[in-house]
C-alpha cells in the first residue's frame, strides 16, 4: 500500500534556534516541526528528568479519594483493587496494591475474566467483592462508564473510580471519581495512561501519609504507559525516560523475570522493547488466559516463582500468536469476494473467535487495507463482542456514539475501542456504522500518511546525526521515531533473512559506500528491488556486531518511484491478461501475489512496476475477470465472454 510522503517544512527558523540550543540544524528543525519552539520547551523536552510533577491534588476528587483510602487504612478495612485486563490495568493494579501494602492497607485485587465477564464492572464482580468483606473498592483503569453498576451497590460497597477513559454524559454516582479527562478536572496533563493516574494517586497518599515525594516503581508505570500507546509527552515522557532505565535492575522480580524471557539483550530497554516483546507476553495472559497471572508475576517478591509465571507468559504469548494467525485467515476469507477497496470500512464477525485477540486482528486488517476496522466474535448467547481500531480521520468513540441505539455498550478513545452488539442487531449496525464512516471520511483519508522530516540519502547517515536524533527518545506516540525518505534509487544485492525467510535485506547508497537496508516481514519484495526504481522511507541506525559497528537503514516503506507509477490503460492490461492466462495454460493456477507476478512478468522481457500490476489485478477482479481461490489460495481466470468494460471498474472509472 502507498503511502503519502508528509515532508516536513524546512524551518526558516531553524539556524537560530540550533544556536540558541547548542544542536544541530538537523535536531532543531525537528523538534520546531513538533511544536517546541522555544529554548524553554526544548530543555525539558530534551532533559525531560528536569520536569517536576504536578501536584497529584490538583485533580479534581483526589481529596476525597486520598481521604476514604486513608480512613480505609487506619481502620483496618479490607480494600480491593478492581482492574482492567490489559497491560495498562495490569500495572495499575500491581502498582496500587503495592504501595497500598506499603503504606500498611490490608488490599487484595480482582481483575475480571476478558471472556467471561468482559471489561469494566459486573454486578455479580461487585456484589462478590462485597460479599468477601470489602468495605472500599478502588478501581484502576475502568469504571467510569459504570454508572448503573455503582449506583446499585450504594450503601454496600464504597467504590473510589480512577480512570483515563473519556467519560460518557453522566459520571458514575462514585465516593470519587478521579479521571484527567473530566470536563470539571483542572488538572494540566490529559494524556495519562491508567496507570499513571493510579501512579498519581499513590504520589498524594505518600503526601499526605508520610511527607514524602513518591517516585519509586516508575518501571512499572512506563510499562502501563508505553503499552497503552498514550501521548509520549508531558509527564509521561518523564515517567518513560526514568522507568527505562530501572527495567533491567528493578526492584520488581516479576519486571526483571519477564526482561529474561523475553531475550532482550540490550543493556538499556527502549519503548520498541516494551511495545514488542514485554506487554504482548504481559497481554497474552489477559487475551487467552487470567490477568491475573500478570499482576501475580508483577507483585511476587520470589524469583523463582517469578521466573515459572514468566515462561507460563511467554508460553500463552505462542498460543496467542497461533490463535491470532488462524483468526486472521478466516477474516481475510470473510472480505475475499467483497469490493474492499470501495468499502467505507470493515466489519467482520466470526463464530467463537477469541474476544481477547479480535483487536490484534483488527490491527493487522487496518494496517493492510487502512480502514476503520471492527472485529467481531459471535458469542453463544447471541452477544457479539467487537474490537474496534481506526485511522485518521474517524474519531472511533464519537463514530460508535454515533451508533448507539444499535449498540449494547461501548467504551475507547479516538483510534480504539471496544463494543456488544446483539446479534440481531449485527447488521443495522454494520449499515449505521458504514455509513457514518462514509459521510466522515473523504478519499483523502484512506491514503495512509507517513510523516518524514527531511530528505536524507542513505550515504549521508553519520553516527553524529543518531547520536542527536537518540536526544528526542523515547519515542511513542506524539513522538514518533524520526524517518527520512531518500527518491529515485535503486537497491542492490537483495537477500532474504530470518528463521521462516520473512525479512528482507539489500543494499542502498553507492557502490563505493553502500549502506545495509533492512526490511522486515517483507521478504516478498526481493525481486522488485532489483527490477524497479523505488522510494524509500527510513530511519538510521547503528548495527553492532562483535564488537564493529556500522551504520544501516530500518526501512518503514517503499513505494515506486514517480516514474513507475504508471495507470495501466486498455493496451497494457491486454498485455498483463495474456501473461495471466498463459501462466494459467502452463501452471494451471496463479500465484496470489502481485509481487511474484509482477518478477516474472518482467522476466518475460517487459518492464512493468508493482504499482501497475497491482492495478491491473484490482481492475479485472472488480470487472470479474480474474477470482480467487479461496482454498488453494491462488488466482485464476474464469472463462471471458465478450469484450472487456472497463468503465464497470471503479477503479478504471476513477483513473479516469
Amino acid at each position: 500500500m502507498l503511502k503519502e510522503w508528509k515532508l516536513s517544512a524546512a524551518a526558516p527558523e531553524a539556524v537560530a534556534f540550533a544556536k540558541e540550543l547548542g544542536v544541530t540544524k538537523s535536531l532543531a528543525n525537528i523538534l520546531w516541526n513538533r511544536g517546541i519552539c522555544t529554548k524553554e520547551a526544548a530543555e525539558v523536552f530534551l532533559h525531560p528528568e528536569k520536569q517536576p510533577f504536578y501536584d497529584p491534588l490538583l485533580m479534581k476528587d483526589m481529596d476525597k479519594a486520598v481521604a476514604r483510602i486513608i480512613a480505609a487504612i487506619d481502620g483496618e478495612e479490607k480494600i480491593v483493587v478492581y482492574g482492567d485486563y490489559d497491560v495498562d490495568g495490569m500495572t495499575a493494579t500491581t502498582l496500587l496494591v503495592h504501595n497500598l501494602r506499603a503504606l500498611g492497607a490490608k488490599v487484595d485485587f480482582y481483575i475480571p475474566h476478558r471472556e467471561k465477564e468482559g471489561y469494566g464492572f459486573n454486578l455479580t464482580a461487585l456484589q462478590g467483592v462485597a460479599d468477601d468483606g470489602a468495605k472500599l473498592l478502588v478501581s484502576v483503569d475502568c469504571g467510569i462508564a459504570s454508572v448503573d453498576d455503582v449506583a446499585a451497590m450504594a450503601g454496600k460497597l464504597d467504590i473510589i473510580v480512577t480512570d483515563h477513559h473519556l467519560p460518557g454524559e453522566q459520571l458514575p454516582p462514585a465516593l470519587a471519581v478521579v479521571n484527567p479527562h473530566r470536563e470539571d478536572c483542572p488538572y494540566p496533563d490529559k494524556n495519562l495512561a491508567g496507570v499513571g493516574v493510579a501512579f498519581k494517586l499513590c504520589q498524594a497518599l505518600w503526601q499526605e501519609m508520610h511527607g514524602q515525594d513518591y517516585t519509586q516503581d516508575l518501571e512499572i508505570v512506563a510499562l502501563g504507559t508505553v503499552a497503552d500507546i498514550v501521548p509520549l509527552l508531558g509527564e509521561n515522557r518523564k515517567i518513560v525516560a526514568a522507568g527505562l532505565k530501572r527495567m533491567r535492575k528493578s526492584s520488581f522480580a516479576g519486571m526483571r523475570a519477564l526482561v529474561e524471557v523475553s531475550d532482550i539483550r540490550d543493556e538499556e530497554l527502549n519503548t520498541g522493547h516494551v511495545g514488542f516483546r514485554l506487554a504482548p507476553r504481559l497481554n497474552a495472559a489477559g487475551r487467552i488466559g487470567s490477568a491475573r497471572k500478570g499482576v501475580e508475576l508483577l507483585l511476587t517478591k520470589d524469583a523463582a516463582e517469578a521466573e515459572s509465571l514468566a515462561m507460563e507468559l511467554d508460553m500463552l504469548n505462542s498460543q496467542r500468536q497461533t490463535i491470532e494467525q488462524e483468526i486472521l485467515a478466516k477474516a481475510e476469507a470473510e472480505l475475499k469476494g467483497e469490493d474492499v477497496n470501495n468499502m467505507p470500512a470493515i466489519v467482520v464477525a466470526g463464530e467463537n473467535w477469541n474476544p481477547g485477540v479480535i483487536g490484534i486482528v483488527a490491527s493487522r486488517l487496518v494496517d493492510k487495507y487502512y480502514k476503520p476496522t471492527i472485529v467481531f466474535s459471535k458469542q453463544a448467547d447471541g452477544v457479539c463482542k467487537g474490537s474496534c481500531r481506526s485511522i485518521d480521520g474517524l474519531h472511533m468513540y464519537e463514530a460508535l456514539k454515533a451508533c448507539k441505539e444499535h449498540i449494547l455498550q461501548f467504551g475507547g478513545h479516538s483510534q480504539a475501542a471496544g463494543l456488544s452488539v446483539a446479534e440481531s442487531e449485527l447488521k443495522a449496525f454494520k449499515e449505521a456504522f458504514e455509513a457514518v464512516a462514509e459521510a466522515t471520511l473523504t478519499p483523502e483519508d484512506y491514503v495512509p500518511k507517513v510523516k518524514v522530516e527531511m530528505e536524507l540519502a542513505p550515504e549521508e547517515i553519520t553516527f553524529d546525526l543518531i547520536d542527536e536524533l537518540a536526544k528526542l527518545e523515547p519515542f511513542g506516540m506524539k513522538n514518533p521515531k524520526p524517518l527520512f525518505g531518500v527518491r529515485e534509487i535503486r537497491g542492490m544485492a537483495p537477500q532474504v533473512i530470518g528463521k521462516e525467510g520473512q525479512h528482507l535485506r539489500f543494499q542502498v547508497g553507492s557502490a563505493k559506500a553502500p549502506v545495509t537496508a533492512l526490511f522486515w516481514n517483507r521478504s516478498d519484495y526481493a525481486g522488485i528491488i532489483n527490477s524497479e526504481v523505488i522510494d524509500m522511507v527510513y530511519s538510521p541506525a547503528v548495527n553492532e556486531w562483535q564488537g564493529n559497528c556500522s551504520l544501516q537503514c530500518m526501512v518503514d516503506s517503499i513505494a515506486p518511484a514517480n516514474g513507475e507509477r504508471i495507470f495501466p490503460e486498455r493496451e497494457q492490461l491486454v498485455d498483463i491478461y495474456k501473461f495471466l492466462y498463459q501462466i494459467q495454460q502452463q501452471e494451471d493456477y496463479i500465484p496470489y501475489t502481485a509481487e511474484e507476478l509482477t518478477v516474472d512478468f518482467c522476466k518475460r522481457g517487459q518492464h512493468i512496476s508493482l504499482y501497475t500490476m497491482s492495478l491491473g489485478l484490482r481492475i479485472f477482479q472488480e470487472l470479474s475477470l480474474l477470482r480467487m481461490d479461496m482454498e488453494e489460495n491462488c488466482y485464476y481466470l474464469p472463462k471471458a465472454s465478450g469484450r472487456m468494460d472497463l468503465e464497470s471498474s471503479p477503479t478504471y472509472r476513477r483513473h479516469r
